[in-house]
């Protein structure tokens, strides 16, 4: 999850975005995850990259409220890949890029089902937040740069260390990654790029798009899971998929949370 700017964490601290009118899918489904593909590498399904309305509303922010008080944790427990993840959280300190977000959990189920072959692959994850995304890409055979903006990487740093056993040391990177840099002297292509809850900041969406261009070449595979909260979200989705070939690939209707793939189209 992107850093927000002091302005809009302000806001942020007055209203926060909470699922409101949930969005349903065709594919098959089971229970309450909506699977668009099986949990094998290499299946596919959902035709076309299918943007869906916004699903959300603004509410006034209360620590106490039952749905956001799962932010206001100082720590939150996990087990992916074998592996007891604690991932601390600080919403007072750093807002939003200090507490774990559903894409984030939703992409995580979805990469240690096996979905995308990660093992010994360059992957780069974008607006890291939490981290999580990147450390369980790690966990499951990655060569993974894990990133966000210089801010929250003290906090980014010391979440990967801490959830990260000594014997990974060499797999991973943190780094600091603005989206509005010149990105020239970055010459590396990853084979996988991920990124989870990223697109809801309208003014960043030219750069993130351009970031996603650089780092890719016509083999990476990109894995956004998101929430479409407003019209603009669907937006950067279309942006997108003027310059990648995108679809569907999983929608998880407990949490409303669709994950999209893309990979660049031939000329």
């Amino acid at each position: 999850m992107l850093l927000f700017t002091n302005i809009q964490i302000i806001l942020l601290y007055s209203f926060v975005l909470i699922w409101f009118i949930p969005k349903y899918h065709s594919c098959e489904s089971t229970e309450d995850t909506h699977h668009c593909v099986k949990p094998k590498i290499g299946a596919e399904g959902c035709e076309g990259p299918d943007m869906q309305g916004p699903t959300m509303a603004l509410v006034p922010y209360n620590k106490n409220n039952d749905v956001l008080s799962i932010f206001n944790q100082p720590e939150r427990e996990f087990n992916f890949a074998g592996q007891k993840l604690k991932i601390s959280q600080d919403w007072n300190k750093l807002g939003v890029a200090a507490v774990v977000w559903d894409a984030a959990i939703v992409l995580c189920e979805y990469l240690e089902a096996g979905n995308v072959d990660l093992d010994k692959k360059n992957v780069i994850e974008l607006g890291a937040g939490s981290g999580i995304v990147g450390i369980v890409s790690t966990l499951l055979g990655a060569h993974t740069t894990i990133t966000d903006l210089e801010k929250a990487i003290p906090y980014l740093t010391e979440v990967v260390n801490t959830n990260l056993p000594k014997r990974f040391e060499g797999q991973f990177t943190v780094q600091a990654l603005d989206w509005r840099e010149n990105l020239e002297s970055r010459t590396k292509t990853y084979d996988v790029i991920l990124g989870a809850d990223i697109i809801y900041i309208e003014e960043t969406f030219p750069d993130l798009l351009k970031t996603i261009e650089h780092l890719s070449d016509e083999n990476t595979l990109v894995y956004i899971s998101c929430r479409i909260r407003y019209t603009r979200d669907s937006n950067f989705l279309q942006m997108l998929s003027e310059v990648f070939d995108l679809k569907k690939v999983h929608v998880d209707r407990s949490r409303d949370i669709t994950i999209y793939k893309g990979k660049k189209k031939t000329k």
